[in-house]
């Protein structure tokens, strides 16, 4: 049993930071440890023992959001037609959905769904509560409330999302679920992190954190990057942005953060920037991480119409010298009209009562990011008004931005604004892109005589630029919309297992409150098409002579073989190999390369993997790259505090009093893994005169040998503990 121990000297006080800045990039506002990671026991588990805490169904208004709206000018601002308007009607027949289900009948005002594929689920969720379904629409738990993961907490708000690129027990599927939600105590947010692939039978890691700032991070929106998860916030602070420690976080281990400034963005009213979110494919190079936001030439302060992206760097080593861009790239865009009714939140009419709110001035969940080979592609939408005579008309305004090579400019590739048939608004849009680069996007319409809908369009990656060119699907029709607020958000994403078919869940009135979920696809097949979808070795302890092998997946529609294969390592010379062997469509086989690679250094790889079958219809995703470190690992049977006593005694077999005395600094990190490893529960004791003093509470596990261990790195106690 080894356990990875980095050694980092971490001396953070909230509030206490003093961070170098310079003319072009700001250094973080707040930085420290997150609360120590709580570990919470598997669904399955909690419905086993009766502590699994079902969904509250008493109807409920949700936690207010952007109550103060952005500063209008009146009369400033772009007027007549939209430049980028789509006039062409879409040419291609739609496919009707996969699959449509029900996630719930939600009592929350409004909903806000969320919810992602991972290899054999999909999990919903809502305002205060989330269910787990299989990849049918067969519900696999009950209506779960959200402090089920959150001891406590269901205040709200959540945001669910899988984490494609964490390798899990060999055997396993790849990656993991990730749930969230904001939390006034302390004002921060909560963040779940599966211990496995399986949302149901797996456990998680839970942690907490604030930012010392009183101010309560409301609409927060979350993006996965290789380096960290990184959240935006509406909040009346200087801190508006956060970056939240994702390695340490999926072993369960102390988790540092990082609270960043927004500089030079224009808006005195609610804020609603979003990170850009890696979707599959590619895991992105670590650091460069963007975050983009519109500008509307409305507002004041703001002279043109345009996108403002930054740029955050994190240094886990050394949080002080972490920065944000100020901003990095201004980005003119085609005129647009985001305001809808000076600001206010009553804008799209209905068949009956009152008007809806569009969600303006707001970049939607998720700004999705996808690499492919030659370029970076990220996409990203909001609501505009498209009537030129002073109505109002919804549609969305959506964006492909595109550059060449991590780090370096973005520009638009492509920009439109989509409106649907039948005169309906189309509103609350969420976005993405599968592996072959077709675009994908679900959306909510209603008009003056049509109820509140959910639908979804697209366009084929070759299809004339800014247009919508797939003819608009149907998930859902309602019969009722008797609200001004319906869902905050919605969400559309991609599945992990092809990575070409879109799942999306939002909000709708059948004749009551309820989120629905559709599935659909795009793709067209082609006959000749591979692509590498993963690679080993992941980060460990790696040697100078590593076998690097790949997963290809044929995903044609005619058996491939002798397929050529390379890799590179941090860009240097390539090894070219070939794959002999027969793999029919659909189908996935491994190949280990021949030569080795050095990977004996303790650093991170960059390791890039490459196919390049002379008939591939799509070679923009033969490429597939991941980030490698080696980590010297430690075992713990050889590490021990020096000058330290360890003390356990037992008065129950479940509740152990821990006792250290030593010469250590002020605070001592305690851990405590079952008998494979796994960790259990982490903290941070504190010293009190020379004495750590602590109740171990064991009664949520069962019978069996436990290992504790107290102190880090070369500092370490660890001693047995047997629960009976």
């Amino acid at each position: 049993m080894k356990i990875n121990y980095v050694i980092t000297a971490i001396l953070m006080m909230a509030g206490s930071f003093a961070f170098a800045q310079d003319a072009s990039n700001l250094g973080p506002t707040d930085a420290g440890l997150m609360a120590p990671p709580h570990v919470v026991p598997s669904i399955a588990e909690q419905m086993r023992n009766g502590t699994f805490i079902e969904a509250d169904n008493t109807p409920m208004e949700g936690k207010p959001k952007r109550k103060i709206g952005n500063t209008i000018v009146p009369g400033k601002g772009s007027s007549g037609i939209d430049g980028a308007l789509q006039t062409d009607p879409p040419f291609r027949t739609g496919k009707a959905p996969i699959l449509t289900f029900e996630a719930d009948i939600s009592q929350a005002t409004p909903s806000d769904p969320t919810g992602a594929a991972g290899p054999n689920h999909f999990i919903g969720g809502w305002n205060s509560a989330f269910r787990i379904f299989d990849k049918t629409g067969t519900p696999l738990t009950g209506e779960a409330s959200l402090a089920t993961i959150f001891p406590g907490n269901a205040i709200g708000d959540p945001i669910i999302f899988f984490d494609p690129y964490i390798e899990n027990e060999p055997g396993e599927p790849r990656g993991r679920f990730v749930i969230t939600e904001f939390d006034n105590n302390p004002n921060g947010f909560n963040v779940a992190v599966c211990q496995g692939p399986d949302p149901v039978n797996d456990g998680w890691y839970v942690y907490t954190t604030g930012f010392g700032t009183g101010a309560f991070p409301d609409y927060t929106k979350f993006a996965l990057w290789s380096d960290a998860y990184y959240v935006t916030a509406n909040i009346g602070s200087s801190n508006r942005v956060f970056a939240v420690e994702r390695e340490k976080m999926a072993k369960g281990e102390p988790a540092q953060f990082l609270a960043f400034p927004l500089p030079g963005i224009a808006t005195n009213g609610f804020y609603s920037p979003h990170g850009f979110n890696a979707t599959g494919g590619s895991e992105p190079e670590i650091g460069n991480f963007p975050l983009v936001y519109l500008q509307d030439d409305a507002w004041g302060g703001v002279s043109e119409d345009h996108l403002k992206i930054w740029t955050i760097n994190v240094d886990w080593d050394t949080p002080s010298n972490s920065t944000i861009s100020n901003p990095a790239q201004i980005i003119p865009t085609t005129d647009f009209i985001s305001v809808f009714d000076f600001g206010s939140f009553a804008n799209l009419d209905q068949p009956a009562g009152p008007d809806i709110d569009a969600l303006q001035a707001t970049v939607m969940n998720q700004a999705q990011f996808r690499m492919f080979d030659g370029y970076n592609s990220a996409l990203l939408n909001f609501v505009v008004d498209t009537d030129p005579t002073g109505g109002e008309l919804a549609g969305i305004r959506w964006y492909e931005l595109r550059q060449t090579e991590q780090g370096e400019p973005w520009t638009i590739h492509q920009e439109g604004t989509y409106t649907a048939p039948d005169g309906r608004h189309a509103f609350s849009g969420s976005m993405a892109m599968d592996i072959f680069g077709n675009i994908g996007i679900g959306y909510s319409s209603l008009s003056s005589t049509e109820s509140l809908s959910i639908r979804y369009t697209g366009r084929l990656a070759d299809d004339p630029l800014g247009d919508m060119t797939i003819a608009e699907e149907l998930i859902a029709q309602g019969g009722n919309s008797p609200t001004t607020r319906v869902a905050d958000y919605v969400h559309l994403s991609i599945d992990p297992t092809n990575d070409q078919t879109f799942w999306h869940i939002a909000e709708y009135f059948d004749p009551t409150r309820r989120d629905v979920v559709g599935v659909f696809e795009h793709a067209v097949p082609e006959a000749n098409d591979v692509a590498i979808i993963n690679l080993t070795p992941n980060t460990g302890e790696l040697t100078d002579a590593e076998e690097i092998t790949v997963e290809i997946q044929n995903y044609g529609t005619a058996t491939q073989s002798n397929i050529p294969v390379s890799y590179s390592i941090d860009g240097g010379a390539l090894v070219e190999e070939t794959y002999t062997g027969s793999l029919a469509p659909g189908a996935v086989d491994t190949y280990t390369f021949s030569e080795t690679a050095d990977l004996s250094g303790l650093q991170t790889y960059r390791i890039e993997t490459r196919t390049s079958l002379g008939t591939d219809a799509f070679s923009e995703n033969d490429i597939y790259g991941e980030n490698v470190r080696n980590e010297e690992e430690l075992s713990i049977a050889d590490l021990q505090i020096e000058n330290a006593e360890l003390i356990i005694s037992s008065a129950d077999n479940k509740h152990f009093d821990i006792q250290l005395r030593t010469i250590y600094d002020d605070k001592l990190h305690l851990a405590v893994y079952d008998i494979n490893g796994k960790l259990l529960t982490s903290n941070y004791l504190v010293n009190e005169g020379g004495r750590y003093t602590y109740n171990l509470d064991m009664s949520y596990v069962a019978s069996g040998t436990y290992l504790v261990s107290l102190g880090e790195g070369e500092l370490q106690k660890s001693s047995k503990i047997i629960v009976r």
